[in-house]
């Protein structure tokens, strides 16, 4: 007869009847608590075992690390001991080595230690039968190299970890080897001696880490009941989809009726507060309705009886936990019986909408382009909205123009985007000119109206009688309801957008105008930010190439290739340039405002008239950049109305910009090149440095003072030189820094990637160019891109000629004849006189003013003929008209006439005086000016300036 279970018994059932029944419980490795067991143990003893793999490795290596360093140092020791070399050099070295080796074996610990002649034979071994005989192995390293070096030792007579060291005389010869080391049995006999040392310790560590794995398991398997995982993952899965997944509500009360679980159903139903709140309360304090409190109070079974719940009615079912079962909990089980499925419908719609809107927001005007926005338009509501959808623009808005105020210029638009579920559609393509000038069409009464209309088209005479073939095709496919929306921003219409159903049944409805109004409020707010982006873009385009150098100069000193790009989401204000200088020279330039834009465009312009003016100074590039620094700051202070007003933060301006808005943040970089010298001179103001190229294709970023940015102020930081030389047929590349910097790569990877672009010999400019652009240039950069790539030249030192001249009056002419006679050997007789006549003025200025050391060249260019006087003087000369009555005062005046220009340029000491003549008949008698009469060149050479 089986015993009547007493409540206890029950309860002590219940809290443990969440597993399996006991005989079905695991033990061993089938429960958890033994597979833990299992594992941790299996963990310790892998971890065990590496680490003395690990230290019985280690402990190898530095055994042999010390047998090398012991060796060597023994070996290097005995080698430089006094009278070692002498004893190797004396008749009979074994008598006069052998005692000594085998002392200093036994002092120092090593197991041999043997001196051997330059050819490898013994003198000495610590075994007697070895002398005589020849050392095996390679030992060229010490014998012709003379190195020092350890090696293992794999051979007769023993392996063994040895060193080997030269011996050399005083006369730096080679007069034999020392070799000592340590055998590979002796490591092996010190390693073995460690192996019981290491059992113990890993015999104790695994001992401990068995015993605490051990305890683990022992309180694992008191928490777990000795459950396997098989059933603790039901469990817990089970646990989960009732909490959670479940779609009816459950409840779960103790004995004493107070609340033990409540899964998400349940408490979205009866309205409970979180579950930290509710838990152990009873079910009285829940605020549950009276009836429902009633019948869990009770303890009695139920099935779908119907309770209120707020405004919901649910239906209701109560069992106890344990069937049949005396004073146990009791589980209830809900569902809503409320919520129809009309409702739940329309709210699922709504929220569709809602999604969708917030979608269009973040797909709509991604870019700032007004064709791909109108195609987003059209991707986003195609299927979720309308099977397909048509967006027509005006031309000035596709142009970026501002759009006609007129209804009546609205009536023609071009077709700019069409999206469908399929492409078999009868629409008109993109890009067909759209006419909305029937009145009481959709579109027409649309436009007219500034809202949506919705339209059933097989009722729409207007619509069929606008297009009659086209409506006709469109029945024939599917197509049923319209939905038109004008795009319109700040009160005038951009375009329309046109949405139309073919698949799905349900025609356009009220709450669909709504919907596609605010999503066409949207794209037209990003269409016609994309409008006001394309036409500034447009007009900063315009300014920039109006702006930068059209047609560079052919110079014989440099052949120049250059690419200019402006940034895809603006223009900014990167500039290049080529100056022609006097002398044959060319400077290079190029140059980076910071920011995009009009403004930034404007600035461009002038910094680079700045640099224009400013090199007719003809003065080095840090002194250039100094003037373009000061005359920035000096622009900074007087479009901010001052440093004062700009600090006070007014807009002194007068046209709303910030006072901060000058040019400060500019970059330069100016160079110089000479194609007489090679040399080229160099200054960075906060720009990057050039790349240099070799004829041979080495490529090299040189080193340059970086300088502050234009506007920022010299303080104590002035701009310095640095100087190149260049020669012929080397590339010189100048680029800002958006040809390396881009989305996705820094500037370092940049400068590598145009390293190996460059390392390409034998290319010209245009090609140098076309390769970086294609290496280094984005689908979309986000910055400006010059790159000016020169290729140097130098003149013929057969086109040069110099003198020195002393500070005599009786000098000058047999410089003058000199000269006549290089002109002569040029075949440029037609310049001889008006070449004589300037240098005649120039030298005896020179002679009588000026100062040692005077020095005359004569450059001949490919148009012309360079003719210059230095002198250390740093005094100028000034053209003056002299009157009648003087009687000097006219020589300056005679070569300026003469000459096709002239000037001063100023050095680091003295200045140069320089005039150019054409050779092209430019100069000579052909350049007399008409009355003038040609006095004597000896003549001249009395008269003042």
């Amino acid at each position: 007869m089986t015993p009547r279970r007493t409540p206890r018994d029950r309860r002590r059932g219940s809290a443990h009847g969440t597993g399996a029944p006991a005989g079905d419980r695991h033990t061993g490795l089938r429960s958890v608590a033994g597979q833990v067991f299992a594992l941790e143990a299996l963990i310790a003893l892998l971890v065990i075992a590496a680490a003395v793999f690990v230290i019985f490795h280690q402990a190898q290596r530095d055994t042999e690390r010390d047998a090398r360093i012991r060796s060597l140092a023994v070996a290097e020791a005995f080698a430089k001991a006094p009278g070692v070399d002498d004893a190797l050099t004396s008749p009979d070295p074994t008598a006069a080595l052998q005692d000594r080796a085998e002392q200093t074996r036994r002092a120092t610990g090593v197991d041999f230690v043997a001196v051997l002649g330059p050819s490898g034979i013994r003198y000495t071994d610590s075994q007697p039968e070895l002398i005589g005989r020849t050392a095996t192995g390679d030992l060229t390293r010490a014998t012709v190299d003379g190195e020092s070096f350890t090696e293992v030792f794999r051979g007769e007579p023993n392996d063994a970890v040895r060193a080997v060291v030269p011996v050399v005389d005083d006369g730096g010869r080679i007069v034999g080897m020392v070799s000592s080391g340590v055998e590979v049995q002796s490591i092996s006999d010190a390693l073995r001696g460690r192996v019981p040392f290491l059992a113990g310790a890993a015999a104790g560590a695994l001992a401990l880490a068995v015993g605490g794995a051990g305890l683990v398991s022992r309180r694992l398997r008191r928490q777990t009941h000795g459950l396997g995982p098989t059933e603790m993952t039901r469990m817990k899965e089970h646990h989960e989809a009732v909490l959670h997944a479940v779609r009816e509500g459950v409840l779960i009360l103790g004995p004493d009726r107070r609340l033990l679980l409540a899964n998400d159903e349940a408490r979205r139903l009866l309205g409970l507060s979180a579950e930290a709140e509710t838990e152990r309360r009873h079910v009285s304090e829940l605020g549950l309705d009276p009836r429902t409190v009633e019948l869990l109070v009770s303890g009695r079974v139920a099935t779908d009886e119907v309770h209120r719940a707020g405004d919901r009615l649910i239906a209701v079912s109560v069992r106890p936990t344990i069937p049949d079962g005396i004073g146990t909990g009791s589980v209830m089980t809900m569902r809503d019986t409320t919520e129809l499925a009309a409702v739940t419908g329309r709210a699922a719609v709504a929220r569709g909408r809602l999604q969708l809107l917030y979608e269009a927001g973040v797909r709509i005007g991604t870019t700032l382009e007004v064709v791909r926005t109108a195609e987003e338009l059209a991707e986003v509501a195609v299927p979720r909205f309308a099977d397909f959808t048509t967006v027509e623009l005006l031309e000035p808005v596709l142009r970026g123009e501002e759009p006609p105020a007129s209804a009546l210029a609205a009536a023609e638009m071009r077709r700019t985007a069409l999206s469908g579920l399929r492409p078999d559609q009868p629409l008109q393509p993109v890009g067909d000119t759209v006419r909305y000038d029937v009145e009481g069409a959709p579109m027409a009464t649309a436009l007219a109206a500034g809202h949506s209309v919705e339209t059933e088209l097989a009722t729409a005479e207007a619509w069929r009688a606008q297009d009659p073939e086209g409506a006709a095709q469109a029945l024939a496919y599917g197509m049923h309801s319209l939905l038109t929306v004008p795009l319109m921003a700040r009160g005038v219409v951009l375009g329309m957008a046109n949405f139309w159903r073919a698949d799905t049944p349900e025609p356009f409805g009220e709450e669909d105008m709504s919907f596609a109004e605010e999503l066409a409020a949207r794209a037209a707010v990003a269409i016609d930010n994309a409008r006001r982006f394309t036409r500034e873009h447009a007009m900063a385009v315009t300014l920039q190439r109006s702006l930068l150098p059209r047609v560079l100069p052919d110079r014989s000193a440099v052949d120049v290739a250059y690419r200019y790009l402006p940034a895809k989401e603006g223009v900014g204000g990167d500039w290049f340039d080529v100056i022609p200088l006097p002398g044959a020279r060319v400077a290079l330039v190029v140059g980076d405002v910071v920011g995009h834009g009009l403004h930034a465009a404007a600035t461009m312009g002038r910094l680079r008239t700045a640099v224009h003016n400013f090199s007719t100074l003809d003065v080095p590039p840090d002194e250039l950049l100094g003037h373009l620094d000061e005359l920035t700051g000096r622009i900074d202070d007087a479009e901010t109305g001052g440093p004062q007003d700009a600090a006070d933060g007014e807009d002194t301006a007068g046209d709303g910009r910030r006072p901060d808005a000058g040019i400060t943040g500019a970059t330069c970089l100016y160079a110089i090149y000479d194609p007489a010298s090679g040399r080229c001179e160099v200054a960075s103001a906060g720009h990057p440095g050039p790349a240099f190229v070799d004829p041979e294709g080495r490529v090299e970023f040189p080193e340059l003072a970086p300088g502050l940015p234009l506007g920022l102020g010299l303080g104590d930081m002035p701009f310095e030189t640095t100087e190149l030389w260049l020669p012929e047929g080397s590339k010189l590349v100048l680029f800002t820094d958006g040809l390396l910097e881009d989305r996705g790569r820094d500037l370092d990877t940049g400068l590598a990637l145009l390293r190996s672009t460059l390392a390409r010999p034998d290319r010209t400019p245009e090609q140098t160019c076309a390769d970086v652009l294609a290496t280094l240039l984005s689908s979309s950069p986000r910055d400006d891109i010059a790159l000016l790539v020169a290729r140097t030249r130098m003149l013929d030192r057969e086109r040069i000629a110099e003198w020195d001249v002393e500070r005599d009056p009786s000098a000058v002419s047999p410089v003058r004849n000199a000269a006549a006679a290089k002109l002569s050997d040029w075949g440029l007789e037609g310049l001889a006189f008006t070449a004589e006549l300037v240098l005649s003025e120039l030298i005896t200025n020179a002679v009588r003013y000026g100062a040692d050391p005077v020095r005359v060249r004569l450059l001949h260019d490919r148009a012309t003929l360079i003719c210059e006087v230095s002198d250390g003087s740093s005094t100028s000369p000034h053209l003056r008209h002299a009157a009648a009555t003087d009687e000097g005062g006219r020589g300056l005046y005679l070569v300026a006439r003469y000459a096709e220009r002239w000037g001063t340029r100023y050095g680091r000491r003295g200045k140069t005086i320089w005039a150019e003549l054409r050779v092209d008949g430019g100069g000579g008698e052909d350049a007399e000016p008409e009355g003038a009469g040609m006095p004597d060149l000896d003549a001249l050479e009395d008269l003042a300036w």
